[in-house]
C-alpha cells in the first residue's frame, strides 16, 4: 500500500479512503476481475460509492500503470493487476481469462508494414478457445 500512495501522489492523485479500499479489493479479487465484481465487493463498506466513481477509479489506476485493462470482447473490460509482461487465454465458453507466460510471444515481430503506419508502444497475444475444464464438462 505504501507503493500505491505514492505512485499516486507522484501522478497528483488525492490518497482518500475508497481509492485505498478499491485498490484493496482489486488486489484481493482472484483472476482478472471486472469492474461491477471491484464495485460489488467496494459497495459493502462505502454504500453510497456510486459505480461511476470506481470506473473511472480504475481507469485512472490503468492511466498511471497499476493496473491493465483486459478488453471484454463483447463482455465486460477485466483488470488485471498483473502489469509484468504476460499474455492471455479466454475461454469462449466460460470468459475465464489465464495467464500466459511465453518468451515466443514476447519476442513477436511487429511487421514492417504496420510499423510504418502506426507507433506499437506494446503488443499482447490473447488466444481464444475452450478451457481445460470446459473442455472436460462437455
Amino acid at each position: 500500500m505504501k507503493d500505491f500512495k505514492q505512485l499516486l501522489k507522484e501522478n497528483n492523485i488525492k490518497v482518500t479512503p475508497q481509492r485505498n479500499l478499491i485498490y484493496r479489493e482489486l488486489l484481493n479479487l482472484e483472476g482478472h476481475p471486472s469492474a461491477d465484481i471491484v464495485f460489488n465487493k467496494v459497495k459493502k463498506t462505502f454504500p453510497n460509492i456510486s459505480y461511476d466513481t470506481v470506473y473511472r477509479t480504475l481507469l485512472t489506476f490503468s492511466k498511471i500503470g497499476i493496473v491493465d485493462i483486459v478488453e471484454g470482447y463483447g463482455e465486460p473490460k477485466r483488470l488485471d493487476t498483473n502489469v509484468n509482461k504476460h499474455h492471455h487465454f479466454r475461454c469462449l465458453n466460460c470468459n475465464k481469462i489465464v495467464d500466459i507466460y511465453e518468451d515466443c510471444f514476447d519476442d513477436l515481430k511487429i511487421p514492417d508494414k504496420v510499423m510504418e503506419k502506426f507507433k506499437v508502444l506494446k503488443s499482447k497475444v490473447i488466444l481464444e478457445g475452450i478451457c481445460d475444464e470446459c473442455d472436460n464438462n462437455g
